[in-house]
């Protein structure tokens, strides 16, 4: 019997400002989705809570200090389950205060924008639903609020 390969967690964060514009990451072009903008975040390491995991990476790739206390689950998105693909899920978080002003790693560009912008970005393809999630729940929040 063939051991199914471990689910590989990874977050995301929605960075989003005053204005409702939302931080979108640009990957260095060395990496896997080199070019395509994505939403900041990284791997859920070993005994690590994903809100955890999310604090340490935004850290890590923005050189900013959020608090878990506002971080706000939004959604996830999930690869189809093929045949020698790990399976993987992405967990977005969206987030409204943060300490220290958002700056690229190496290789990386940020750009701040509004929500309808977003699909017209080239994304990894876990992105794009998450994307789609984002621009609903915006238009719902502005709409109700």
């Amino acid at each position: 019997m063939e051991v199914p390969p471990t689910l590989l967690t990874v977050v995301a964060i929605a960075l989003l400002d005053q204005a409702d514009r939302v931080l979108m990451q640009r990957r260095p072009e060395s990496r896997a989705h080199g070019g395509l903008w994505e939403f900041p975040g990284g791997k859920v390491e070993p005994g690590e809570g994903p809100a955890a995991a999310l604090v340490r990476e935004i850290a890590e790739e923005l050189s900013i200090t959020i608090d878990m206390a506002d971080l706000v689950p939004l959604t996830f998105a999930a690869n189809p389950e093929a045949t020698g693909v790990r399976p993987l899920v992405l967990l977005l978080y969206t987030c409204r205060r943060w300490e220290g002003v958002p700056a690229p790693e190496p290789g990386a560009q940020l750009q701040w924008l509004n929500a309808e912008a977003l699909s017209a970005l080239p994304m990894p393809p876990l992105d794009v639903p998450l994307a789609a999630a984002l621009r609903r729940h915006l238009k719902n929040t502005n709409e109700t609020g």
